[in-house]
């Protein structure tokens, strides 16, 4: 059981790693979303992680990936905080009904439930915890923010309509897409990360 343990924890390392640079290579979607916003695959690792051996390890995987990019924050650690946060949420449902549902079905089941869980947490942590650091930092109100938002869709006005409208759907989706690719690579990947040796 330690053995399998240290595997684990090794594993959740390496895929740590792998999430740490594909957070590097994050790109905007600015006609879609206000392009301070930014899309990557760095939860896809996680979400792997936690299918293979459990919802604590992918949870593990969002953790030391923030703990990596802390070295070269421009946010204080707000951004990876919320990043922390909303990765730990998707991981941690998908991870956890797959657990108990390990079937195709569930997987799906899992991976949809854990997107639409971040989805829905990403309101309050931007609401609180994100935007009132970026209003701070950039010297803006929440009217500035809401600008970028009304340049694509004019007939947002508050803070709060733009995380529903914008970044709750974007966050839904992004989590769709990791699910997605982890699908097509988890069969081939689970022999390697299911082994004894």
């Amino acid at each position: 059981m330690n053995k399998i343990n240290v595997k684990y924890i090794t594993v959740s390392g390496v895929m740590a790693a792998l999430s740490f640079v594909l957070m590097l290579l994050e790109f905007p979607l600015a006609f879609i979303i206000p392009s301070f916003i930014k899309f990557d695959f760095s939860d896809l690792p996680a979400l792997i992680t936690s299918f293979a051996y459990g919802p604590i390890y992918g949870v593990l995987v969002c953790l030391i990936k923030n703990l990596l990019h802390l070295l070269i924050t421009k946010t204080s650690g707000v951004g990876e905080l919320a990043n922390f946060l909303l990765g730990a949420v998707f991981v941690f449902v998908a991870g956890i009904i797959y657990k108990y549902y390990k079937s195709r079905t569930g997987a799906v089941v899992a991976a949809i439930s854990g997107a639409f869980a971040m989805a829905v947490i990403s309101l309050p942590v931007n609401y609180f915890i994100t935007y009132p650091f970026y209003i701070t930092l950039f010297h803006t109100t929440s009217q500035g923010i809401v600008g970028a938002y009304k340049v694509i869709y004019p007939n947002i006005n508050t803070l709060s309509g733009a995380l529903i409208v914008f970044n709750m759907p974007f966050t839904f989706a992004k989590g769709l897409i990791d699910s997605i690719i982890c699908f097509i690579v988890y069969k081939k990947l689970s022999p390697i990360l299911k082994t004894k040796d």
